[in-house]
Protein backbone atom coordinates (compact mmCIF):
# COMPACT_ATOMS: atom_id res chain seq x y z
CA UNK A 1 0.00 0.00 0.00
CA UNK A 2 2.76 2.43 0.99
CA UNK A 3 4.77 1.56 -2.12
CA UNK A 4 1.72 2.23 -4.30
CA UNK A 5 1.20 5.64 -2.72
CA UNK A 6 4.89 6.51 -3.16
CA UNK A 7 4.73 5.36 -6.78
CA UNK A 8 1.67 7.50 -7.53
CA UNK A 9 3.12 10.57 -5.80
CA UNK A 10 6.46 10.07 -7.52
CA UNK A 11 4.80 9.89 -10.91
CA UNK A 12 2.70 12.99 -10.16
CA UNK A 13 5.77 15.04 -9.20
CA UNK A 14 7.66 13.71 -12.23
CA UNK A 15 4.86 14.80 -14.58
CA UNK A 16 4.68 18.24 -12.95
CA UNK A 17 8.45 18.65 -13.11
CA UNK A 18 8.59 17.77 -16.81
CA UNK A 19 5.66 20.05 -17.59
CA UNK A 20 7.27 22.97 -15.74
CA UNK A 21 10.51 22.35 -17.64
CA UNK A 22 8.59 22.50 -20.92
CA UNK A 23 6.98 25.75 -19.80
CA UNK A 24 10.36 27.26 -18.90
CA UNK A 25 12.03 26.25 -22.16
CA UNK A 26 8.91 27.32 -24.05
CA UNK A 27 8.99 30.82 -22.56
CA UNK A 28 12.63 31.17 -23.59
CA UNK A 29 11.83 29.80 -27.05
CA UNK A 30 8.94 32.24 -27.53
CA UNK A 31 11.10 35.14 -26.38
CA UNK A 32 13.83 34.31 -28.90
CA UNK A 33 11.15 33.95 -31.56
CA UNK A 34 10.19 37.56 -30.81
CA UNK A 35 13.85 38.66 -30.62
CA UNK A 36 13.79 39.02 -26.84
CA UNK A 37 16.16 37.44 -24.32
CA UNK A 38 13.53 35.82 -22.16
CA UNK A 39 13.60 34.38 -18.61
CA UNK A 40 15.83 31.46 -17.55
CA UNK A 41 14.47 27.97 -18.23
CA UNK A 42 14.05 27.32 -14.49
CA UNK A 43 11.81 30.38 -14.03
CA UNK A 44 8.64 28.22 -13.93
CA UNK A 45 9.95 26.33 -10.89
CA UNK A 46 10.76 29.63 -9.18
CA UNK A 47 7.29 30.98 -9.96
CA UNK A 48 5.57 27.96 -8.39
CA UNK A 49 7.73 28.14 -5.25
CA UNK A 50 7.05 31.87 -4.91
CA UNK A 51 3.30 31.34 -5.37
CA UNK A 52 3.11 28.73 -2.61
CA UNK A 53 5.19 30.90 -0.28
CA UNK A 54 2.84 33.88 -0.50
CA UNK A 55 -0.49 34.67 1.13
CA UNK A 56 -3.58 33.24 -0.57
CA UNK A 57 -7.03 34.80 -0.69
CA UNK A 58 -9.93 32.34 -0.83
CA UNK A 59 -13.45 33.59 -1.55
CA UNK A 60 -15.28 30.33 -0.80
CA UNK A 61 -14.60 26.71 0.09
CA UNK A 62 -15.74 25.83 -3.44
CA UNK A 63 -12.75 27.79 -4.71
CA UNK A 64 -10.45 25.61 -2.59
CA UNK A 65 -12.06 22.38 -3.70
CA UNK A 66 -12.22 23.39 -7.36
CA UNK A 67 -8.53 24.30 -7.49
CA UNK A 68 -7.52 20.94 -6.03
CA UNK A 69 -10.00 19.12 -8.27
CA UNK A 70 -8.54 20.85 -11.33
CA UNK A 71 -5.05 19.52 -10.63
CA UNK A 72 -6.21 16.11 -9.41
CA UNK A 73 -8.25 15.41 -12.56
CA UNK A 74 -5.28 15.91 -14.88
CA UNK A 75 -2.87 14.06 -12.58
CA UNK A 76 -5.29 11.12 -12.59
CA UNK A 77 -5.39 11.25 -16.40
CA UNK A 78 -1.58 11.16 -16.54
CA UNK A 79 -1.61 7.89 -14.58
CA UNK A 80 -3.17 6.11 -17.57
CA UNK A 81 -0.85 7.61 -20.20
CA UNK A 82 1.93 5.22 -21.27
CA UNK A 83 5.25 7.07 -21.11
CA UNK A 84 7.33 5.02 -23.48
CA UNK A 85 6.96 1.52 -22.06
CA UNK A 86 6.23 2.75 -18.54
CA UNK A 87 2.75 2.84 -17.01
CA UNK A 88 2.16 3.82 -13.35
CA UNK A 89 -0.79 1.41 -13.22
CA UNK A 90 -0.70 -2.04 -14.77
CA UNK A 91 -3.35 -1.16 -17.34
CA UNK A 92 -3.59 -0.93 -21.12
CA UNK A 93 -3.81 2.87 -21.07
CA UNK A 94 -7.50 3.17 -22.01
CA UNK A 95 -7.92 6.42 -23.91
CA UNK A 96 -11.62 6.57 -22.99
CA UNK A 97 -10.66 6.88 -19.31
CA UNK A 98 -8.20 9.68 -20.10
CA UNK A 99 -10.84 11.54 -22.13
CA UNK A 100 -13.19 11.17 -19.15
CA UNK A 101 -10.68 12.43 -16.57
CA UNK A 102 -9.28 15.40 -18.50
CA UNK A 103 -12.53 17.46 -18.48
CA UNK A 104 -12.76 16.90 -14.71
CA UNK A 105 -9.59 18.94 -14.35
CA UNK A 106 -10.87 21.76 -16.54
CA UNK A 107 -14.31 21.79 -14.90
CA UNK A 108 -12.66 21.84 -11.47
CA UNK A 109 -10.78 24.99 -12.40
CA UNK A 110 -13.99 26.50 -13.79
CA UNK A 111 -15.84 25.72 -10.55
CA UNK A 112 -13.10 27.16 -8.36
CA UNK A 113 -12.59 30.37 -10.33
CA UNK A 114 -16.33 31.02 -10.74
CA UNK A 115 -16.66 30.98 -6.94
CA UNK A 116 -14.64 34.20 -6.78
CA UNK A 117 -17.55 36.20 -8.22
CA UNK A 118 -15.27 38.32 -10.40
CA UNK A 119 -17.02 39.07 -13.73
CA UNK A 120 -13.72 38.95 -15.65
CA UNK A 121 -13.08 35.48 -14.30
CA UNK A 122 -16.58 34.41 -15.34
CA UNK A 123 -15.98 35.75 -18.87
CA UNK A 124 -12.77 33.75 -19.08
CA UNK A 125 -14.45 30.57 -17.82
CA UNK A 126 -17.32 31.01 -20.29
CA UNK A 127 -14.83 31.30 -23.12
CA UNK A 128 -12.83 28.31 -21.85
CA UNK A 129 -15.89 26.04 -21.68
CA UNK A 130 -17.00 27.16 -25.15
CA UNK A 131 -13.52 26.43 -26.49
CA UNK A 132 -13.55 23.02 -24.79
CA UNK A 133 -16.79 22.23 -26.61
CA UNK A 134 -15.00 23.21 -29.82
CA UNK A 135 -11.91 20.99 -29.53
CA UNK A 136 -13.62 17.99 -27.94
CA UNK A 137 -15.54 17.34 -31.19
CA UNK A 138 -12.50 16.91 -33.50
CA UNK A 139 -10.49 15.08 -30.84
CA UNK A 140 -13.30 12.62 -30.17
CA UNK A 141 -13.51 12.03 -33.94
CA UNK A 142 -9.76 11.32 -33.97
CA UNK A 143 -10.28 8.70 -31.27
CA UNK A 144 -12.98 7.10 -33.44
CA UNK A 145 -10.43 7.08 -36.30
CA UNK A 146 -8.06 5.06 -34.14
CA UNK A 147 -10.79 2.66 -33.09
CA UNK A 148 -11.81 2.16 -36.72
CA UNK A 149 -8.20 1.56 -37.78
CA UNK A 150 -6.96 -0.67 -34.93
CA UNK A 151 -10.16 -1.94 -33.28
CA UNK A 152 -8.76 -0.94 -29.89
CA UNK A 153 -9.01 1.88 -27.34
CA UNK A 154 -5.74 0.88 -25.65
CA UNK A 155 -2.96 3.45 -25.95
CA UNK A 156 -0.44 0.67 -25.37
CA UNK A 157 -1.83 -1.26 -28.35
CA UNK A 158 -1.95 1.88 -30.51
CA UNK A 159 1.70 2.59 -29.72
CA UNK A 160 2.77 -1.00 -30.40
CA UNK A 161 1.00 -0.96 -33.77
CA UNK A 162 3.41 1.79 -34.90
CA UNK A 163 6.66 0.04 -34.01
CA UNK A 164 7.49 -1.21 -37.52
CA UNK A 165 9.32 2.03 -38.30
CA UNK A 166 8.69 5.64 -39.23
CA UNK A 167 6.44 4.71 -42.16
CA UNK A 168 4.10 2.90 -39.76
CA UNK A 169 3.53 6.00 -37.64
CA UNK A 170 0.03 7.40 -37.88
CA UNK A 171 1.41 10.79 -38.91
CA UNK A 172 2.17 9.04 -42.23
CA UNK A 173 -0.82 6.71 -42.47
CA UNK A 174 -3.37 9.24 -41.14
CA UNK A 175 -2.18 12.69 -42.26
CA UNK A 176 -5.63 14.33 -42.09
CA UNK A 177 -6.10 13.05 -38.57
CA UNK A 178 -2.67 14.33 -37.54
CA UNK A 179 -3.39 17.86 -38.78
CA UNK A 180 -6.74 17.79 -36.96
CA UNK A 181 -4.97 16.56 -33.82
CA UNK A 182 -2.41 19.39 -33.93
CA UNK A 183 -5.21 21.95 -34.30
CA UNK A 184 -7.09 20.40 -31.37
CA UNK A 185 -3.86 20.32 -29.32
CA UNK A 186 -3.35 24.05 -29.96
CA UNK A 187 -6.77 24.71 -28.45
CA UNK A 188 -6.20 22.33 -25.51
CA UNK A 189 -2.99 24.17 -24.64
CA UNK A 190 -4.79 27.54 -25.01
CA UNK A 191 -2.11 28.81 -27.36
CA UNK A 192 -2.76 31.26 -30.20
CA UNK A 193 -4.96 31.44 -32.14
CA UNK A 194 -7.03 29.76 -29.41
CA UNK A 195 -6.01 31.74 -26.30
CA UNK A 196 -9.36 33.54 -26.01
CA UNK A 197 -9.89 32.18 -22.48
CA UNK A 198 -6.93 34.20 -21.15
CA UNK A 199 -6.71 37.11 -23.63
CA UNK A 200 -4.46 39.31 -21.40
CA UNK A 201 -5.11 42.52 -23.33
CA UNK A 202 -8.88 42.05 -23.11
CA UNK A 203 -9.95 40.49 -19.79
CA UNK A 204 -6.86 40.72 -17.55
CA UNK A 205 -5.92 37.03 -17.92
CA UNK A 206 -9.47 35.77 -17.52
CA UNK A 207 -9.78 32.79 -15.17
CA UNK A 208 -6.56 33.62 -13.32
CA UNK A 209 -7.53 37.18 -12.42
CA UNK A 210 -8.66 36.21 -8.88
CA UNK A 211 -5.98 33.58 -8.22
CA UNK A 212 -3.26 34.38 -5.72
CA UNK A 213 -0.71 32.48 -3.69
CA UNK A 214 -1.27 28.73 -3.61
CA UNK A 215 -4.25 28.98 -6.00
CA UNK A 216 -2.05 30.52 -8.69
CA UNK A 217 0.58 27.90 -7.91
CA UNK A 218 -1.99 25.13 -8.40
CA UNK A 219 -2.99 26.73 -11.71
CA UNK A 220 0.67 26.63 -12.82
CA UNK A 221 0.91 22.97 -11.86
CA UNK A 222 -2.38 22.14 -13.58
CA UNK A 223 -1.13 23.72 -16.79
CA UNK A 224 2.16 21.82 -16.54
CA UNK A 225 0.35 18.48 -16.16
CA UNK A 226 -2.00 19.44 -19.00
CA UNK A 227 1.01 20.03 -21.28
CA UNK A 228 2.40 16.60 -20.41
CA UNK A 229 -0.88 14.72 -20.93
CA UNK A 230 -1.95 16.50 -24.11
CA UNK A 231 1.39 16.32 -25.89
CA UNK A 232 1.72 12.72 -24.69
CA UNK A 233 -1.56 11.82 -26.37
CA UNK A 234 -0.36 13.23 -29.71
CA UNK A 235 2.95 11.36 -29.40
CA UNK A 236 1.20 8.07 -28.63
CA UNK A 237 -1.54 8.42 -31.23
CA UNK A 238 0.52 9.71 -34.15
CA UNK A 239 4.27 9.50 -33.46
CA UNK A 240 4.66 5.89 -32.40
CA UNK A 241 5.05 6.48 -28.67
CA UNK A 242 8.62 5.76 -27.63
CA UNK A 243 10.89 2.82 -26.77
CA UNK A 244 11.86 4.54 -23.54
CA UNK A 245 10.90 7.42 -21.26
CA UNK A 246 13.61 9.77 -22.54
CA UNK A 247 12.74 9.29 -26.21
CA UNK A 248 9.04 9.74 -25.43
CA UNK A 249 9.69 13.03 -23.60
CA UNK A 250 11.87 14.24 -26.49
CA UNK A 251 8.96 13.71 -28.89
CA UNK A 252 6.64 15.54 -26.49
CA UNK A 253 9.08 18.44 -26.38
CA UNK A 254 9.19 18.68 -30.17
CA UNK A 255 5.39 18.66 -30.36
CA UNK A 256 5.22 21.41 -27.72
CA UNK A 257 7.80 23.51 -29.58
CA UNK A 258 5.69 23.18 -32.73
CA UNK A 259 2.70 24.48 -30.77
CA UNK A 260 4.69 27.46 -29.48
CA UNK A 261 5.97 28.25 -32.98
CA UNK A 262 2.36 28.41 -34.17
CA UNK A 263 1.51 30.53 -31.13
CA UNK A 264 4.28 33.00 -31.98
CA UNK A 265 3.11 33.79 -35.50
CA UNK A 266 -0.70 33.71 -35.31
CA UNK A 267 -3.14 36.29 -34.02
CA UNK A 268 -5.99 35.49 -31.65
CA UNK A 269 -9.38 34.26 -32.86
CA UNK A 270 -12.57 35.50 -31.29
CA UNK A 271 -14.32 32.77 -29.37
CA UNK A 272 -16.98 32.19 -32.04
CA UNK A 273 -14.31 32.14 -34.76
CA UNK A 274 -12.26 29.63 -32.77
CA UNK A 275 -15.24 27.31 -32.23
CA UNK A 276 -16.26 27.39 -35.89
CA UNK A 277 -12.68 26.75 -37.01
CA UNK A 278 -12.37 23.78 -34.65
CA UNK A 279 -15.69 22.28 -35.70
CA UNK A 280 -15.50 22.82 -39.43
CA UNK A 281 -11.77 22.71 -40.20
CA UNK A 282 -10.32 20.37 -37.56
CA UNK A 283 -13.57 18.44 -37.28
CA UNK A 284 -13.86 18.19 -41.07
CA UNK A 285 -10.31 16.84 -41.42
CA UNK A 286 -10.91 14.33 -38.63
CA UNK A 287 -14.18 13.23 -40.26
CA UNK A 288 -12.44 12.74 -43.62
CA UNK A 289 -9.84 10.57 -41.90
CA UNK A 290 -12.58 8.61 -40.14
CA UNK A 291 -14.35 7.90 -43.43
CA UNK A 292 -11.06 6.80 -45.03
CA UNK A 293 -10.27 4.49 -42.11
CA UNK A 294 -13.75 2.93 -42.17
CA UNK A 295 -13.53 2.29 -45.93
CA UNK A 296 -10.03 0.86 -45.62
CA UNK A 297 -11.20 -1.46 -42.87
CA UNK A 298 -14.17 -2.65 -44.93
CA UNK A 299 -11.91 -3.21 -47.95
CA UNK A 300 -13.94 -0.92 -50.23
CA UNK A 301 -10.84 1.06 -51.27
Amino acid sequence: MILSVVKVLGHAFFVMAVGLLFMGVGRRFSARFHRRYGPPVWQSYIDVIKCFSRKSISHHWIMDMGSVMGLAGLVAASMFLPVGRYLPFQSTGPIIVILYLMPIGYLGMAMGVSASGNPLASIGIGRALTLMLGYEVPFATIVLCMIAAFNSTSLVSLGQAQQAGFLSWNIITMPFGFVAGIIALQAMLAEKPFDTMIAPSEIASGPMVELSGKFLGLAFLQHSVGIFVETGLIVTLFLGGGPGVGFFILKQFLVYMLSLAINAIFARYRVEQATKFLWFTAGGLAFIQLVINMYLRSGTI
